[in-house]
């Protein structure tokens, strides 16, 4: 992972400016800063539209039940190519550009989700928790090692009672006419069920 990070923070730069350089030999350095400002805002503005629509069609997929892992792919592409394109540089550019334009960035994501799909099979699935024998505050419990979902076939059984009513036994009504309080005569335990 550090030769990778060194990669990007190293080689990518001096690339940029050997590129910079021999456009702006060429074309003009003041041609060469404006043909860079002009390819951020223009890439940021497609980078907007894209994204919008992106976003609606996560919305349809939702409304309809169905799971929009495709276009989250291609959303996360879409922010990874906002960030390439506001980079100075036109090979940055470029790379943005290919993961911007739909005929490119579709089979791309695809590629990635699939990908994605076959990482999440060979492990096992997504892991929900917070780490083994962690409750969400970091602290281990009795039960922290027991799975929710027991398959010995053991069930758990418990009974609760509601503490803000009271029974019927103590019930007592109120008189409509004059406000007084007028206690109801006991009703048998037996009875007490509602």
């Amino acid at each position: 992972m550090f030769f990778i990070l060194l990669l990007i923070f190293v080689l990518v730069p001096v690339v940029e400016l050997n590129v910079l350089i021999e456009v702006a030999s060429s074309i003009g350095s003041w041609t060469t800063v404006g043909l860079v400002l002009f390819t951020a805002v223009v890439g940021v503005s497609l980078v907007r539209s894209q994204g919008l629509s992106t976003l609606m069609t996560v919305q349809q997929k939702l409304a309809r039940g169905e799971a929009p892992g495709h276009e989250i792919v291609e959303g996360m592409m879409l922010a990874a190519a906002g960030v390439l394109l506001l980079i100075p540089g036109f090979v940055t550019d470029f790379i943005g550009l290919i993961l911007l334009t739909p005929f490119t960035r579709a089979p791309i994501a695809k590629y990635l989700y699939k990908r994605m799909q076959l990482r999440v099979v060979a492990n096992g699935g997504f892991k929900g928790g917070f780490g083994p024998g962690q409750s969400p505050f970091g602290q281990s419990g009795p039960f922290s090692n027991q799975n929710p979902f027991d398959q010995n076939g053991n069930t758990f059984d418990g009974d609760f009672e509601r503490k803000d009513e009271q029974p019927r036994s103590h019930h007592i009504e109120q008189n409509k006419s004059d406000d007084d309080i007028i206690d109801v005569e006991p009703i048998d335990p037996k009875d007490d069920k509602k």
